[in-house]
């Protein structure tokens, strides 16, 4: 006679092809609804199918895409960085004065992840030290760095750049194929591996299901989150490099509410904005469509608060897409 299984023994063996099955469909979802915008983009405009204008299309999105390659791994493990934007800007800031003072580029790329590491540190020192709600805290030091942005600079901008610098956010590797394109490529794949491959992002996985269960299973659950912290504020620093090269200038306003489509590239992506599941392809994918969104829009000339009506029209589906869903599925069962 075959032995019965318990409820335990079921949930272990059905719940991780259930979860990698919901993955595969919301992310072939995204994938099937990114290839209809390109196609809509490419009837809707004659200059779409430019390769010149399509490398463009990358700079609406690279930039934020490259913030939330850790933002996502930070949102899976249960915390989240509603600071970014302002670390941008404040590193921006930074580079800006330095470059003023005569700092070459080297330096200026130095000090830009510098400035954003360190934001980064303060925000997870403050969560992970002290026990506090990681939402509030960013919302606080959000305030802050951007309000030491406003009394470093107040009305003025800086652009004493050195025109080496310019390359980093406008330069080419190869054809059509910008550096910064390249570049997010690149993370992308090394965020990817580690998330899916190694220790780290099975660790990641476990803090976000179960901090408790974690740490007694051996997880420095602390150190871990402060590391993520620390690598979402170092890609913000990278992020203001990036952005302050493209731009060619330094001005208080700069990355002004960017945060909000960080957070929705990452919940479009598939992370579960209460933790503990969520697929780097997924979110990969979530930024090509925001970026291709946004660059059809701009060549129909949609003005840009339209754009943010869609962009928060989106995070807000998505958030309640999957609730909705649920219940409706938790009614016809009772």
């Amino acid at each position: 006679m075959s032995k019965m299984m318990t409820s335990e023994e079921i949930n272990t063996t059905t719940a991780p092809t259930g979860i990698f099955q919901r993955l595969l469909c919301w992310e072939g979802f995204l994938l099937a609804v990114t290839l209809a915008v390109f196609v809509v983009n490419a009837f809707a405009s004659p200059y779409f199918l430019d390769i010149w204008n399509l490398s463009d299309a990358t700079f609406n999105f690279t930039e934020k895409a490259i913030i939330v390659l850790p933002m996502a791994m930070l949102i899976i493990a249960r915390e989240i960085d509603l600071s970014v934007a302002s670390t941008i800007a404040l590193s921006s800031t930074v580079m800006g004065f330095c470059a003023a003072a005569g700092v070459d580029t080297p330096l200026l790329v130095c000090v830009g992840l510098g400035v954003g590491l360190l934001c980064g540190l303060f925000n997870g020192l403050l969560v992970t030290r002290f026990n506090l709600s990681s939402i509030v805290i960013t919302i606080g030091t959000m305030s802050l760095y951007r309000g030491i942005t406003y009394i470093l600079l107040g009305d003025q901008a800086l652009n004493s750049y050195p025109e080496s610098f310019a390359w980093l956010g406008q330069g080419y590797v190869w054809g059509a194929l910008s550096f910064e394109f390249a570049l997010f490529i690149v993370l992308a794949a090394v965020f990817a591996f580690v998330l899916h491959r190694t220790n780290f992002g099975r660790r990641t996985y476990a803090i976000g299901n179960n901090p408790t269960g974690a740490w007694y299973s051996g997880i420095n659950v602390k150190r871990h989150n402060l590391l993520l912290f620390a690598l979402v504020g170092l890609m913000s620093g990278l992020a203001s490099v990036l952005l302050t090269s493209r731009l060619g200038s330094t001005r208080p306003t700069i990355a002004m509410g960017w945060e909000l489509a960080v957070v929705t590239m990452a919940v479009l992506g598939g992370v579960n904005i209460l933790g503990g599941s969520g697929s780097m392809v997924g979110v990969i994918i979530a930024a090509f469509l925001m970026g291709l969104v946004t660059f059809g829009l701009s060549l129909l000339n949609v003005p840009g608060i339209v754009m943010s009506v869609i962009i928060g029209a989106m995070l807000i589906v998505v958030i309640s897409l999957p609730i909705i869903t649920r219940r409706m599925m938790q009614r016809r069962r009772i």
